[in-house]
């Protein structure tokens, strides 16, 4: 007898069940199966009652479905509308794949004596300190030194394109959770799912939509890992402004646009810049992992370590990951101090 046969008999189900799964000639458990070999009884005690799951009740009643049909059905779900999802998704994320492919392309091709002076610039521009331009020197001389100066410009090339894409997406969003709590209350839910998956779990979708060949299956992956942090802190930024300043602008006459642009989002700017910086972060992990769907970069050679057990190899790719995500936090931390002193004076 099963384990939950009293329900289906107390609600009058069981016509509907039909005979349990142990009496009615049905398919026994591999439990029922081992016991009636032994010579031991199937039956359970109190302190072994099992969690009224789905397979437990189809122990019970043959017509209660198992949790492998659950699965399946949402697998077959998806497959059934895999091809017109393809039709809306694939037109509106071609241009992710073309800039990563540019991206790409531009990195590599320019060579090393004008890229990393170049890289030297930017940080000088965006920091102002020469400590930081050494830094980044000394780092991107030692990625090339030992030969990782390719990958290292893969990486960077998709991170470039993902934080950006991040940023154009998620600010907006952003500016709107700000401006409407009926917006925030629906993005929330959605945010905090996002930010609650595996990294791996945001493949498994993209696999059966998109060719491995095609960047944009590792590159929308990315973007849906990193663009929460952005999305959130603009939110957070816009609602903390002093409600005197607000008061303020709206005695000076400005539009909902001027107080926007000139007085919500300067004040909002080192939140915003925050936020940035850790959707860059969190862009560099997820690249690691999207090696797995032919992202290039130092993530394949981290994957390449743990296939081929090559202890050197994911050793010396993760000390390179290190120093890349040291540069962009060191850059982004450094532009970031610069609008918070410049907000002071």
């Amino acid at each position: 007898m099963a384990t939950y046969d009293f329900l289906f008999d107390w609600t009058g189900l069981r016509t509907w069940c039909g005979a349990s799964g142990d009496d009615g000639g049905g398919m026994m458990s591999m439990a029922q199966l081992l016991a009636q070999s032994s010579g031991n009884s199937a039956e359970k005690t109190a302190w072994e009652t099992p969690f009224p799951s789905m397979d437990a009740m189809h122990e019970a009643c043959t017509s209660f479905p198992q949790s492998r049909e659950l699965t399946s059905g949402l697998e077959q779900g998806f497959m059934s509308i895999k091809n017109s999802l393809k039709v809306v998704v694939d037109p509106l994320t071609q241009p992710l794949s073309w800039a990563l492919n540019e991206a790409l392309w531009i990195m590599q091709a320019v060579p090393w004596f004008i890229m990393i002076p170049l890289l030297m610039l930017i940080a000088f521009a965006v920091a102002r300190s020469f400590k930081l331009v050494g830094l980044v020197a000394l780092c991107f001389g030692f990625l090339g030194f030992v030969d990782y100066y390719t990958y290292t410009m893969q990486t960077l090339a998709i991170i470039f394109v993902c934080a950006f894409t991040c940023v154009l997406l998620g600010v907006p969003i952003g500016i709107a959770m700000s401006r409407s709590d009926r917006v925030q209350r629906i993005m929330i839910p959605i945010l905090d799912m996002l930010q609650t998956l595996p990294p791996f779990v945001y493949l498994i979708p993209l696999i059966f939509l998109f060719s491995v060949t095609e960047p944009k299956l590792y590159g929308i992956a990315i973007i849906l890992y990193a663009i929460v942090p952005v999305v959130r802190l603009t939110d957070l930024g816009i609602r903390l402004v002093d409600a005197d300043v607000i008061e303020a602008a709206d005695a000076f006459g400005m539009t909902k646009t001027q107080k926007l642009f000139n007085v919500e989002i300067p004040l909002a700017l080192p939140n915003i810049m925050a936020g940035v910086n850790q959707t860059i972060m969190m862009s560099l992990a997820m690249v690691v992992i999207a090696s797995l769907v032919s992202a290039p970069g130092l993530g394949v050679l981290v994957l390449r370590g743990i296939r081929s057990l090559e202890l050197g190899v994911g050793l010396l790719s993760g000390l390179g990951i290190v120093l890349l995500a040291i540069i962009l936090d060191r850059v982004t931390k450094a532009a970031l101090a610069r609008i918070n002193v410049s907000q002071t004076r």
